[in-house]
């Protein structure tokens, strides 16, 4: 046996014993990724995942970027731009699915999955209410790493994609709900504000997440009137706060948000359930009370709705009516302004990528980072995700555990 110090050193000095996310670090080589963006199909969706400055930088760092012509189109981005980044631009979908790394903002469909072949990696939102049991039957089939940008959380605990997202959905909920109540056909053709001499359009908003805050912050802006609805008195506090004023807030009382309906000009829904459905809070019954012209907005929509009277629209066709109150209940509000969606999703997107570079690859970046494999809900195959096996009846797995073994 050789006691020399000298030897341990150097034997501790090549990493022997070093905790595993160090040996990664020092021993992993960056990796060239070849990123493909496809064009959006669903009419419903305006955003694109990279804008150019993002792809340029990407393409800097010795990156491949191939997207799909017309792909950031609705987003007012175009092919120029992208060619001028530095992207490869692609005549049809099939090229880009060549891609090893694919960047979307909808699920894939069943059609695409199939055009992506197997073992590939994908970014893309999840919409679980609206994904039926093949969806994830096809993922798991084609072996693909599928990463949801509703799962993924940072090392704060929080969901980044979601909450960009929800900052810019709790401001255009406001505009949009101004846009409508203005209407003479939907609307009550009166303005959402305060003005001298008049009183102030009243704001309902239900829920006191990060939605809520930034609706409540442009209601507020625009001189309104507002109140906000929880059932945890601690987010009302918190939001209290935040807002830096003592807005009025109560707990989801029945008779004392039937009152706040009844005088109400807007009602924004913004109560978001971690389960995979949100709670129905208002009756059908309560919708009849409301005044002739009243504006709802369901952000809750993409989970089912907060009102009994909600029902799945779009952005051709946004709103109805209901006992004469306007229902607008798009799932994906931040599409209806999508350049500004697309560079909250692209300043996350650009730095994840190039962590992913540098880690070696995928599966490196998921040991080395482990807030960020939340994200993951189909690995190589494998359902890692719990609700999504509860809600179609699907064994799920522990993706940590299956890292171990990497």
């Amino acid at each position: 046996m050789n006691d020399n110090p000298g030897n341990y050193m150097e034997f501790s000095r090549k990493g022997q014993l070093m905790p595993l996310e160090e040996k990664l670090a020092t021993q992993t080589k960056s990796s060239k990724l070849k990123i493909g963006i496809p064009k959006e199909i669903s009419s419903n969706e305006n955003r694109v995942p990279l804008v150019p400055e993002s792809v340029n930088l990407l393409v800097e760092n010795d990156h491949e970027v191939s997207i799909e012509r017309s792909a950031g189109e609705r987003a007012r981005f175009s092919d120029k731009e992208y060619a001028d980044a530095g992207a490869i631009l692609c005549d049809s979908a099939e090229e880009v699915y060549k891609s090893d790394l694919i960047l979307k903002i909808s699920p894939p469909t069943i059609e695409e999955i199939g055009l992506m072949g197997r073992g590939k990696t994908i970014f893309s939102s999840v919409f679980l209410s609206d994904r039926e049991r093949s969806y994830i039957d096809t993922l798991t089939k084609n072996k693909v790493k599928a990463i949801g940008y509703e799962y993924i959380k940072d090392k704060s605990g929080s969901f980044p994609v979601i909450k960009s997202m929800s900052e810019i959905v709790g401001n255009t909920s406001v505009l949009v709900a101004a846009e409508h109540l203005s209407n003479l056909n939907y609307g009550k053709g009166k303005m959402l504000g305060g003005f001298p001499g008049l009183n102030p359009s009243e704001v309902v908003i239900i829920g006191a997440g990060t939605v809520a805050e930034y609706a409540a912050r442009t209601a507020l802006g625009m001189g309104a009137f507002v109140k906000i609805f929880d059932d945890a008195i601690y987010k009302l506090r918190d939001l209290q706060k935040r807002l830096g004023s003592r807005v009025f807030t109560s707990v989801l009382q029945p008779k004392v948000i039937l009152k706040a309906l009844k005088s109400a000009d807007v009602v924004i829904a913004a109560k978001h359930s971690h389960g995979t459905s949100s709670p129905c809070l208002i009756s059908e019954d309560m919708v009849k009370s409301m005044r002739s012209g009243t504006v709802i907005v369901d952000v809750s929509i993409d989970q089912g709705g907060c009102f009994e009277t909600s029902k799945l629209t779009t952005h051709k066709s946004p709103v109805y009516q209901v006992h004469e109150v306007t229902h607008y209940c798009v799932p994906n509000i931040a599409s209806r302004v999508p350049h500004t969606a697309s560079y909250a999703l692209s300043n996350y997107l650009t730095p994840v990528l190039i962590n992913i570079s540098e880690s070696g690859g995928v599966e490196r970046m998921l040991i080395k980072d482990h807030s960020f494999c939340k994200g993951v809900y189909v690995y190589n195959g494998i359902l890692c995700n719990s609700t999504i096996g509860k809600k179609f009846g699907l064994p799920s797995r522990d993706l940590e555990l299956l890292l171990s073994a990497f």
